[in-house]
């Protein structure tokens, strides 16, 4: 005949001594700092586009919205940068072409081209762009400062180059340039 066993029996408790260990190994373990991986980095979101045939990024937080370039009204005596206006909605915005603000080789304006609304304080732009290419998040430790093949203007509002070539801008300093603004008051 089978002994009864009470299911208490089986467990396993330790004594005062056991109870010490174990408590200071779990404190031990807690007050270890995270190891740092390679994987582990700052990103950043970004709307990346073509211009002229290279790849762009601007970063997420400046972006308003997206949409077809539609209804540009142009004005006579604007810099060649500057297209015109835009209705969105009963905000009229100033359509800005970062090819020409940049000296990249121009392909004409078609109903294909998208206007990516960016607003940096209380400035709020249309940029052209050839072809969106959606939201992505890079690592900022894989991006580069700059490449020697970009100089000038490119340079000045250059955050990084990223190792596919994703070209990032500095919104915040295409829209303080002095380029684009104009003090009425004087």
């Amino acid at each position: 005949m089978a002994e009864f066993r009470n299911p208490t029996d089986a467990l396993w408790v330790p004594g005062e001594e056991e109870k010490e260990r174990i408590l200071k190994e779990r404190a031990e373990m807690l007050a270890k700092k995270p190891e740092t991986s390679r994987e582990s980095s700052f990103f950043m979101e970004v709307l990346s586009f073509m211009l002229a045939g290279e790849r762009y990024a601007i970063e997420a937080r400046f972006v308003v919205e997206t949409m077809p370039l539609r209804e540009l009204t142009s004005f006579p005596g604007l810099p060649s940068f500057i297209l015109g206006i835009v209705n969105v909605r009963g905000r009229i915005l100033t359509v800005m072409d970062i090819k020409k603000f940049f000296d990249l080789p121009e392909s004409g304006l078609t109903d294909l081209h998208k206007l990516i609304i960016v607003r940096y304080r209380e400035l709020e732009v249309g940029i052209v762009a050839d072809v969106l290419l959606g939201i992505q998040a890079l690592a900022q430790e894989r991006m580069q400062p700059s490449l020697p093949t970009l100089t000038g203007i490119r340079e000045k509002y250059l955050a990084g180059v990223t190792d596919e070539g994703t070209i990032v801008l500095r919104v915040e300093k295409i829209l303080s340039d002095d380029r684009i603004l104009v003090n009425d008051e004087g």
